[in-house]
Parts: C-alpha cells; sequence; structure tokens
C-alpha cells in the first residue's frame, strides 16, 4: 500500500491528522474493511433465530 492510497482511505473513513497519531495502519486498514462491509447488499440478514441454531 503506498502512503496516497493509505491517506486516501484515511479521508474517506473521515480521519483527520490528529487521529492518526492514536491509530496504527492496521486499525485503520479494518475500519475501512468494516465500513466497506457496511455498505454491501447483504442477500440474506440473520435473525436471533438463525443465530440460535448457528
Amino acid at each position: 500500500m503506498t502512503t496516497a492510497l493509505f491517506m486516501l482511505r484515511c479521508v474517506q473513513i473521515g480521519l483527520s491528522i490528529r487521529d492518526l497519531d492514536l491509530l496504527t495502519i492496521g486499525l485503520v486498514n479494518e475500519m475501512f474493511i468494516e465500513s466497506r462491509n457496511d455498505e454491501y447488499p447483504w442477500a440474506e440478514v440473520g435473525d436471533q433465530q438463525a443465530m440460535d441454531a448457528f
């Protein structure tokens, strides 16, 4: 990953330069991945009954 790509991801998830003092590169990457997972149109979402069966 290049510095430019890393900074782009930070901007996309709303992080500032000051926020980066408190976060690691890995944590920023995980935050970016989770933000994309939240936007994914899942075909089926489990409910409590599915979780109990699991």
